[in-house]
C-alpha cells in the first residue's frame, strides 16, 4: 500500500513559480512511474507529467517547457516545478503512483493562478 501526500499548492500571479511535492509512505524506487495529474472545475482529470523510476520523464503539451518532474529516492518524494504559471493551470493538482496493479492517489492540492 501506498500513502500519498501533496503539498506547496496556493495562489499565485499568472508568470509566477510553485513547486509541489508529493510524499510517499514507502519506497518510491520500486514504483515504476509516478505521475502528477490536475483537474479543474467541469474538467476530467488529465495528467500533467509521468517520470519513470530510471528518471525519464514525459509531459501534456500543454505544460512542456514549463513545467518539471523529478524524484528524489532518498526522500520518497516526486517534486513538480511549475514556471510561467498561466490562469488555465489552475486547478487541483494530484500525485498517483501506480503500484502492484492498483493505482494510489493523493488528496490533491489546489493551485490558482490569477490573471
Amino acid at each position: 500500500q501506498v500513502q500519498l501526500v501533496e503539498s506547496g499548492g496556493g495562489l499565485v500571479q499568472a508568470g509566477g513559480s510553485l513547486r509541489l511535492s508529493c510524499a510517499a509512505s514507502r519506497s518510491i524506487s520500486s514504483i515504476n512511474a509516478m505521475r502528477w495529474y490536475r483537474q479543474a472545475p467541469g474538467k476530467l482529470r488529465e495528467v500533467v507529467a509521468a517520470i519513470t523510476s530510471g528518471g525519464s520523464s514525459n509531459y501534456a503539451d500543454s505544460v512542456l517547457g514549463r513545467f518539471g518532474i523529478s524524484r528524489d529516492n532518498a526522500k520518497n518524494t516526486v517534486y513538480l516545478q511549475m514556471n510561467s504559471l498561466k490562469p488555465e493551470d489552475t486547478a487541483v493538482y494530484y500525485c498517483n503512483a501506480y503500484f502492484r496493479l492498483i493505482n494510489y492517489w493523493g488528496q490533491g492540492t489546489q493551485v490558482t493562478v490569477s490573471s
